[in-house]
C-alpha cells in the first residue's frame, strides 16, 4: 500500500488534518472487497440517502452503528447452508462490514429495509450559530478615536 504524506500542506491550512485519515481509509476501501454494492444519492439540498444491497439478509441480521463520524453497516447471516447442494451460487450471503465517513453536521434520520435494499436517510443540519452571518461595520467610531489621539 502506498501512503501519501500531506504534512507540507498543513503549513498553509488549519483544521484539515483529518484529510490524511480520510484518504487512507478510502485507499484501504478500494483495496478491500466491493461487497455489498451501495449507492449514495443526494435528496434535496441538505439530504442524502445511502442504499446498500443486502439481498438475503433480514432486518435482525443487519446492524447500523454510528460512532464519532463513522456510519458502520454490518450484516451477519444466521443461516446454515451445510445441508444444501447448490448447482450455482450467485447470491452472496457472507458477513460484511461497510463503513461511511460522515462530514460535520450530518445526522442519521432513519433506516428502512425493503425489497433487499437497506435505505439509510441522512441530513445536514448546521446549527444557527455556525451558519454564515453578516457583520456590521461601524465607520464613525474608529475615526473619532484617531482624532482624539492626535489632539492629546
Amino acid at each position: 500500500m502506498r501512503t501519501i504524506d500531506f504534512s507540507p500542506l498543513f503549513r498553509h491550512s488549519v483544521g484539515f488534518d483529518r484529510m490524511q485519515r480520510l484518504l487512507d481509509t478510502a485507499a484501504q476501501t478500494e483495496q478491500s472487497t466491493a461487497y455489498p454494492p451501495y449507492n449514495i444519492e443526494q435528496v434535496g439540498d441538505e439530504g442524502y440517502q445511502v442504499t446498500v444491497a443486502v439481498a438475503g439478509f433480514s432486518d435482525d441480521e443487519l446492524d447500523i452503528t454510528l460512532t464519532d463520524r463513522s456510519l458502520v453497516v454490518t450484516g451477519k447471516s444466521e443461516r446454515d447452508d451445510a445441508d444444501r447442494s447448490y448447482l450455482h451460487r450467485g447470491i452472496a450471503g457472507r458477513a460484511f462490514e461497510r463503513r461511511f465517513e460522515l462530514a460535520d453536521h450530518i445526522q442519521v434520520k432513519g433506516a428502512k429495509l425493503e425489497n433487499g435494499l437497506l435505505h439509510i436517510g441522512l441530513e445536514r443540519i448546521v446549527p444557527e450559530n455556525e451558519k454564515p452571518r453578516k457583520i456590521e461595520i461601524a465607520a464613525d467610531s474608529g475615526a473619532k478615536a484617531i482624532e482624539q489621539k492626535k489632539a492629546a
